[in-house]
């Protein structure tokens, strides 16, 4: 077994695609081994800014002989029907073989040497390789037909062991022979095999390994802080950025003019990172130093004093415009800043940006009057739906700002240092700042009440308007975030335990939309999405649906600890044994008279308290009253019916009270009876009010199971 090494020898290549790159190479390449017949035992891929590069381990020197067998008609076929196969397959009736009556042309294929099949593999992955944007170089260039690279490709180093594969495409010839680094060792190096390529690269200042220049930049940036009496600011995405930028990676500590830490430590971690690839520092406080460690692609003989002075001069530069920039915003007040907003479109259909801060003002103010955001001991409500709506309308300020529109990761962000500084109430500014928040899984979470009610507020007007547009999320499509906003509003309200029906300020199809949300939501949390199903119906069919989130998952979850018990399984199990019964039957579960659609269409549209669909009535049978009986009922009858008399009540009280552990212990008490019942009652009696009778009892089950969840739901 051999192995194979591929280079591929560009000008730059960007850091941002070696990643996708190195993934696309050996899927490219193991599709084009595999049609050949061929696998490699271990595949590994390197990238650097001028190489990418691929080793396959463990080829074979040959592909193994192919037999070839093609079904043809059967021996007793019209002679007709013979001369065609013998004409395409170019065989003689003499060379068909025959099996169980019918005729086989079967030929050998004999193997390949490897080497010819690399060739024509590195050729085709080279012409179909996806770069995401791609370029011609050359005379050639003037026709469309050619090769196309990410950047001009200058050399293709291919070897089968120690012998050279022959490829040539576009002009390129493979050989045995790369390139060092660009100064330390621009000459030409041969290699051998694909056993000392990576040690002849490092000889010649190459690390081809970027998970072990990522390592060296990584430690190196750490230890240079420490040294300093300083903390490195951990960011692997610039790791991994520096590392796709060098091939010899030397990291180089720097100081900047203290003077410049004015500036909020967020603008200068984002202009060293964005502009310049630069680490930042903390000191021992955790408070931003005046440091930067950038990565050189030379080791410098005079330890990188030019290298670090050069990089400080053009930090500087950047840092005086961040200055300029957040200096200048300061002397417009945001509410002035916030005029501006009218100006900017925030969808063609939903008005502009300063209509959103309108919406938005006049939700959070009356999430606080409401009472669904409670100020905190000692604060005035008034002053807090007050503070909420002040928040509201400097919230979105900041987006007409210098310092937004050089970094717009600073939205919301700067705006609350902004707030601050103009004398804002601490309150409001956090408000400003942190109003985004949470912006995804895992994302903190605010719980300040003048931030939640301005979040909840902007994130519900979102969702709401784009629902009303019918601009809504589409399959995998969701252009607007719609959905991150929803698990946005869900963390706020659960984790700040918010009590208030959704119902009221969102129609039934948004209230549909979070239940989706909710159900992924609660999916790394545990819980079973059937359970928020079984919850949701069951409200449905009392007309009323359950909106209140923390009322809801109590419910759920007090569910899932019963049904995971023997009582709450074998329950489940009698409880659908009469569902099945009554359905079969025609025995509907109707929802309460005084219930319908009407009683949500005030709130808008139709969805989550969608009205239940009902087939004319007479493809149902009425599921009878809970009347008087005309017959003795047997023993085990009667005790399913007093046991209904017991749990019905206590079950419907739980429930009010919101006591949802109660409620199942009072269901649980169904479950011995509801067996008994089964075991010795025959429900479809000849005697018609027997039969009736028993109808009206498992739909009595029914009902009671439903005044906590809709069992049939549930999975299992």
């Amino acid at each position: 077994m051999t192995d194979f090494l591929l280079e591929l020898r560009s000008e730059e290549i960007p850091a941002r695609m070696q990643a996708r790159a190195r993934e696309d190479l050996a899927r490219l390449f193991a599709a084009e081994l595999a049609r050949a017949g061929l696998a490699a035992t271990e595949t590994v891929t390197y990238a650097t800014p001028r190489r990418l590069a691929l080793i396959a381990r463990g080829l074979p020197e040959a592909t193994a002989a192919v037999s070839e067998e093609i079904k043809g008609p059967r021996a007793s076929a019209p002679p007709q029907a013979l001369e065609g196969f013998l004409r395409k397959t170019g065989l003689t009736r003499e060379q068909l073989t025959e099996r169980d009556g019918v005729l086989y042309a079967v030929s050998e294929r004999a193997g390949r040497a490897t080497p010819e099949v690399l060739a024509e593999a590195v050729a085709a992955v080279i012409r179909a390789f996806p770069w995401p944007k791609s370029m011609r170089w050359g005379a050639e260039s003037r026709s469309t037909e050619s090769l196309r690279w990410v950047r001009p490709l200058h050399g293709i180093l291919a070897l089968f062991g120690e012998q050279v594969v022959p490829v040539a495409v576009a002009g390129v010839e493979s050989g045995a022979a790369t390139l060092g680094h660009r100064f330390h060792h621009p000459g030409a190096i041969t290699i051998g095999s694909a056993a000392d390529y990576v040690e002849k690269l490092r000889a010649c200042h190459v690390v081809v390994d970027q998970d072990e220049r990522a390592a060296l930049i990584r430690g190196r940036a750490a230890a240079l802080a420490a040294e300093a009496g300083l903390v490195l600011v951990e960011d692997e995405g610039l790791v991994a950025e520096n590392a796709g930028l060098t091939e010899w990676p030397v990291p180089l500590l720097g100081r900047f003019d203290p003077a410049f830490l004015d500036v909020p430590p967020e603008v200068i971690q984002l202009t060293a990172r964005v502009n310049q690839k630069y680490f930042v520092c903390r000191d021992a406080d955790g408070r931003l130093a005046n440091a930067f460690v950038c990565t050189a692609n030379i080791a410098a003989s005079d330890g990188g004093a030019r290298i670090v002075d050069g990089n400080r001069k053009v930090l500087a530069a950047r840092l005086s415009d961040a200055r300029f920039f957040y200096e200048t915003d300061l002397k417009v007040p945001l509410e002035q800043q916030a005029e501006r907003l009218g100006k900017i479109v925030f969808h063609e259909k939903l008005g502009t940006v300063a209509d959103k801060v309108e919406r938005v003002a006049r939700l959070a103010h009356w999430l606080v009057e409401e009472g669904v955001i409670l100020p905190a001991r000692g604060e005035d409500l008034a002053s807090l739906a007050d503070m909420a709506e002040r928040a509201a309308r400097l919230a979105k300020a900041d987006l007409v700002t210098g310092m937004v529109g050089e970094f717009p990761e600073l939205q919301g962000l700067i705006g609350g240092y902004y707030a601050a500084a103009q004398g804002e109430p601490v309150a409001v500014a956090e408000a400003v700042r942190d109003h985004y928040k949470p912006v995804g899984q895992g994302d903190e979470v605010p719980t300040a009440p003048v931030t939640v009610a301005v979040s909840l507020a902007d994130k519900l007007d979102s969702i709401t308007q784009f629902f009303a547009a019918d601009l809504r999320p589409s399959g995998s499509k969701d252009p607007f975030a719609l959905r991150r906003s929803a698990l946005g509003v869900i963390a706020l309200i659960l984790d700040n335990g918010l009590r208030f029906p959704l119902g009221e300020v969102v129609s039934r199809d948004v209230l549909d939309f979070f239940a989706d949300r909710l159900k992924v939501q609660q999916r790394e949390a545990g819980v079973r999405h059937d359970l928020i199903d079984a919850v949701f119906a069951a409200e449905r069919q009392r007309g009323v649906g359950e909106d209140d989130l923390v009322r809801l998952l109590a419910r759920v979850r007090a569910l899932q600890s019963f049904v995971g018990t023997e009582d709450g399984a074998n329950l489940l199990a009698g409880y659908k044994r009469a569902a099945n019964i009554l359905k079969k039957e025609g025995v509907i579960d109707r929802a309460p008279a005084h219930a319908g659609a009407q009683d949500g269409e005030a709130h808008g549209g139709s969805g989550l308290l969608r009205a239940r669909e009902h087939r004319p009535a007479h493809e149902h049978v009425p599921a009878p009253q809970h009347l008087p009986l005309s017959y003795t009922p047997e023993k085990d009858e009667a005790a399913l019916i007093a046991a209904l008399d017991s749990a019905e009540p206590a079950a419907a009280e739980a429930v009010a009270r919101e006591d949802f552990e109660g409620a199942m212990a009072a269901l649980a008490t169904l479950r011995a009876p509801i067996d008994a019942f089964f075991d010795t009652v025959t429900v479809n009696d000849p005697d018609p009010a027997k039969r009736a009778a028993r109808l009206a009892l498992l739909a009595r089950v029914r009902a009671a199971v439903h005044t906590v969840a809709d069992f049939g739901r549930i999975e299992g």
